[in-house]
Formats: structure tokens, C-alpha cells, sequence
């Protein structure tokens, strides 16, 4: 199941950019996540201390503010990385003082998910209500770093559970 899905990430991942070509949104999607390393690349360094928190979008951004307040005062030696899926949460909120590092979160692939836990290192993973990657997810497991999903509601009647 996990092959189909990362077949799936891939096909999207192609369609996306060519759709990117038509559409102001999906090139702010896919451009925007051609600059993600190389922001945290130069943004964090190996010797940092990070907390890497996770929204699809602006609401969840705004969920998830409380807590990304309280980890900064209750962690102020830690870098607090934000990252976002959607442009609607990254192009508001990419210069915001809530975190120190802001960026798109790429695309869920083996290769992207080892490498970008690899150089966040964080020392938790918080993810706002349901994004829930199955390549981030195994990577933060291989790595020992703790996982939260925040602001999820779980309902036996929904069709997904």
C-alpha cells in the first residue's frame, strides 16, 4: 500500500507542475517548494535545537498558534520551524515572528522526508489537525522523534476512519 502511495505522491507531484503552468495558486505551490532546502538549509545549522511544527493552511496555523507560543517561551534555546502545505498559510504567514524558520513543506517522497528531518532535526514533530504524511511519518519514527497530531477530531461515522 505504501508503493502505491508514493506512485500517487509522484504522478500528483508531476501534474501539479504542469498545472502550475495555468494556474496562480499551484505556481506559488510548486515554486515555492523548489526554495524549501535551501531556506532550511541556510537557516539551520547542525549544532541547532529545533521544534518543527506543521499546518496545511492558515486555520490551521491559527489552531496551532497557542501552542507555538508556548513552546517558545517554554523552549527559547530552540529553533521553532513552521511549515505549511497550502500558499494560503505560507504567502500570510512566511515573515511571521512566531517562528524563526517558515516554509512550504515538500512534497511527501522517501527522499524528501529523510532529508528534510535530517537537516530540521527536530527534537518533536507537531502536526495541526489532519495532516497526517506517511514518508514524513516513517522518517521522524527512524529518527526517535516524538510525534503529535493537535486539533484532530476523530468520528467513528466519518468514511476515512
Amino acid at each position: 500500500m505504501h508503493s502505491i502511495y508514493n506512485v500517487i505522491v509522484q504522478i500528483s507531484w508531476f501534474f501539479l507542475k504542469i498545472l502550475a503552468l495555468f494556474n496562480s495558486k499551484l505556481k506559488l505551490f510548486v515554486n515555492g517548494r523548489k526554495h524549501s532546502f535551501y531556506l532550511l538549509d541556510n537557516a539551520i545549522s547542525k549544532d541547532d535545537k529545533t521544534l518543527w511544527v506543521h499546518a496545511a493552511s492558515l486555520g490551521e496555523f491559527e489552531q496551532g498558534l497557542p501552542i507555538i507560543e508556548k513552546l517558545k517561551n517554554e523552549y527559547p534555546a530552540h529553533k521553532i520551524v513552521l511549515t505549511f502545505f497550502s500558499p494560503s498559510g505560507y504567502e500570510v504567514k512566511k515573515n511571521t515572528s512566531a517562528a524563526d524558520v517558515v516554509a512550504y513543506l515538500p512534497m511527501d517522497t522517501k527522499k524528501n522526508a529523510a532529508h528534510f528531518v535530517k537537516t530540521v532535526h527536530p527534537d518533536i514533530a507537531i502536526f495541526v489537525k489532519y495532516e497526517i504524511w506517511p514518508n514524513y511519518m516513517k522518517a521522524l519514527e527512524k529518527n526517535k522523534v516524538p510525534s503529535i497530531l493537535i486539533s484532530a477530531i476523530f468520528n467513528k461515522s466519518h468514511k476515512v476512519f
